[in-house]
């Protein structure tokens, strides 16, 4: 960086502070500036004077210090910083900033700021879904501020959950990204996504209602995490952000082709919704009826399996496989028969009943299954269940290649 940037960090107080000191060693590795302030909860778990020792910078804790506030005041520490991350951002800090308190240095610094805000969350799994908490969330998302994390993991307190800040190399990633700075995309994903259209003739096609949004979330989340993404839309899916490649394709035979010369990769995502079968002779004239008395009739073929094909690829299997199931009925047993014949590693089943609204909606209830798990997620919106995936993706391909 020739112009380096200045990072202002505030450490609030729960057991996942003791990262605050690495994720300050790395920042500085990348040539940022930093400066670290403690909450009265965070000196709790480490001291103003390791924070200083890593920064090479003086600590203030307290907003009526008349030493801190004369040498570097409140407003100046506002003012300075290009970002301020808070990290960890607890439920009560989270609660404070929402409601615009300013009775302690952190605070005041939040309400006093004109640069950009990000929150790491930590917390217990229950703190985290708890409606309040939530509200607050999306309180300080209205006002423009910004969250990275928490993912799933298992906690300090034993509980497994959502509530689990992010490791230090990835609130790194997440920062670089947030001044447009390059970082290396470590591992590389494929996800397709939306329906595919099997052309009668040059008029008419066989297709589905998939929207394509989860899909898209799903590569949004991946790419946040710091995956390189090649998607692959069918006509009409929903796009995500730039920065991605992205090929359209229209037909099963399009997607599998597009998908296979994509690889290698180390994630597949069988989010599209491929139809199964294709018309066995297509017709490059437009039909018409020959007698109104008389039905027209169509014969069919299978469509290749794609999900099937990539799991069971030898020379360019990815390291992990991630299909859907939807189905209407008998979700569990058809998902595990799904896990089973695919070969693929993982099966995200969802009902798309016609009293869900998944299927084109906004929202989906997933089962997750894997050979060891079976986990019932509850019903969330789709861009939270792609953030859900990429947690549990990235934990999964950072830990197998260890």
């Amino acid at each position: 960086m020739n112009d380096q940037k200045k990072i202002l960090l505030i450490i609030g107080g729960g057991i996942a502070s003791y990262k605050s000191l690495d994720f300050i060693r790395r920042l500085k590795e990348k040539n940022f500036e930093v400066r670290g302030i403690l909450t009265r909860a965070g000196e709790h778990f480490i001291t103003p004077l390791a924070v200083a020792s890593i920064t090479g910078n003086s600590v203030p804790t307290d907003l009526f210090d008349p030493e801190n506030e004369a040498h570097f005041s409140h407003i100046e520490l506002a003012r300075w910083a290009d970002l301020i991350v808070v990290a960890p951002a607890t439920a009560d800090f989270l609660a404070k900033a929402a409601t615009g308190l300013a009775n302690d240095l952190a605070s005041a610094i939040i309400l006093a700021t004109t640069s950009k805000v990000v929150f790491a969350p930590a917390m217990n799994v229950r703190m985290w879904e708890n409606r309040a908490t939530q509200i607050n969330i999306e309180r300080l998302k209205s006002y423009g501020y910004e969250f990275i994390g928490p993912t799933h993991g298992s906690m300090a307190c034993g509980e497994y959950g959502m509530g689990r800040m992010l490791e230090p190399v990835d609130m790194v990633a997440e920062v670089e990204r947030r001044f447009d700075l390059p970082f290396e995309r470590k591992y590389r994903a494929i996800v397709t996504s939306g329906p595919t259209r099997e052309a009668i003739d040059p008029v008419r096609y066989i297709s589905n209602h998939s929207s394509g949004k989860q899909g898209s979330e799903i590569a949004n989340a991946l790419y946040e995490k710091g995956f390189e993404v090649v998607f692959i839309a069918g006509p009409g899916s929903a796009l995500p952000q730039a920065g991605m490649e992205i090929i359209h394709v229209n037909s099963a035979n399009e997607m599998l082709n597009a998908a296979t010369s994509s690889l290698p990769a180390d994630v597949f995502v069988s989010a599209a919704a491929v139809s199964d079968w294709k018309i066995a002779e297509y017709t490059d004239h437009k039909l018409k009826k020959k007698n109104q008395s008389q039905g027209l009739k169509l014969s069919f073929v299978q469509n290749p399996d794609i999900l099937q094909v990539i799991s069971k690829d030898k020379k360019n299997r990815p390291r992990l496989v991630v299909g859907f199931a939807a189905e209407t009925n008998h979700l569990k047993a058809n998902a595990i028969k799904k896990l089973e014949k695919k070969g693929c590693d993982w099966i995200l089943g969802n009902d798309i009943g016609e009293e869900t609204d998944t299927m084109g909606g906004d929202f989906n209830e997933i089962l997750f299954l894997s050979r060891t798990e079976n986990d019932k997620w509850p019903r969330m919106s789709k861009k939270e269940v792609g953030a859900r995936l990429a947690d549990r993706i990235y934990q999964y391909i950072n830990s197998e290649g260890t």
